[in-house]
């Protein structure tokens, strides 16, 4: 008898993209106590790649994932280390968060639970037109860990947010885009070229810009930051970065800009997961 590989996350890095996937084809991708584990391995490491200006996370097999493995759930979210308890999805959470780098879901098939808490730690979602939304702690007779709910309440507001995790329903594509849960739904015969033009653009985009806005974004958004340093550090950062003047030269002689600016970070990692 053959023994079923045990969930894992993968990674392929080709041409300036890191495409993580999260791969446990056998329970719908469920993730598991380890996959967590590898998400917090993993994110730093791409986020220090010279060979990675950006990154994708998505399901394996045109599901994104069912959720935290129910089977493991006290092990993810109450898991006893060194005299602590440890929520290891929203730790794997933080560390892609914590990327400072372009992070995008790609969103088919279900998206459920602890896989939205992973899907919505990136920038945002793209999600195919035949993909399904659903946030499901009171299914369960759980809480939904911290950081979810945060993010929920940030990005579709408080009586939106206790409709979805009061209902645990599930919600369509369409559905979720009128909620707020994803940034553009895309019909499925296009998903895939719409993904690929999407991540194209994105490389074409100066990687200062994309940095400094993403960080900017965040700390704006973060309750009671004070990002008044963070702007100033920002701010003085444009004046001596080459993509400014490459930007404007290159606006002024109609011409695709070639921006030049990178961040400062260790060598490059070639392992994969």
């Amino acid at each position: 008898m053959t023994k079923a590989v045990e969930g894992r996350i993968k990674v392929d890095i080709a041409n300036d993209v890191a495409s993580v996937t999260i791969d446990n084809p056998s329970q719908r991708n469920a993730i598991t106590r380890a996959m967590c584990l590898q998400l917090q391995d993993l994110m730093p490491r791409l986020d220090a790649n010279t060979r990675v200006a950006l990154v994708t996370i998505r399901g394996a097999g045109g599901t994104f994932s069912a959720g935290a493995a129910l089977t493991e759930l006290s092990s993810i979210l109450l898991d006893r280390m060194d005299d602590a308890v440890v929520d290891q999805l929203s730790r794997a959470d933080d560390a892609i968060t914590s990327v400072a780098k372009p992070v995008i879901a790609i969103v088919e098939g279900a998206c459920m639970g602890g896989g939205w808490q992973i899907a919505s730690a990136c920038d945002f979602i793209v999600a195919s037109d035949r993909s399904s939304f659903g946030i499901t702690p009171a299914k369960l007779g759980i809480l939904y860990p911290r950081p979810g709910i945060e993010r929920l309440v940030a990005q579709v507001g408080p009586a939106r947010a206790k409709y979805i995790l009061l209902s645990s329903q599930t919600f369509s594509a369409a559905q979720a885009l009128t909620l707020g849960l994803v940034a553009e739904v895309v019909p499925a015969a296009e998903f895939e070229d719409r993904c690929a033009t999407l991540m194209t653009l994105l490389l074409t985009r100066s990687r200062f810009s994309t940095h400094f806005l993403k960080c900017l974004v965040n700390m704006t958004a973060s309750p009671g930051s004070d990002a008044d340093d963070e702007w100033d550090r920002a701010w003085a950062a444009m004046a001596n970065s080459p993509d400014l003047r490459i930007g404007v030269d290159a606006f002024l002689r109609r011409e695709e800009p070639q921006f030049t600016w990178r961040t400062s970070a260790s060598p490059p990692d070639s392992r994969s997961s």
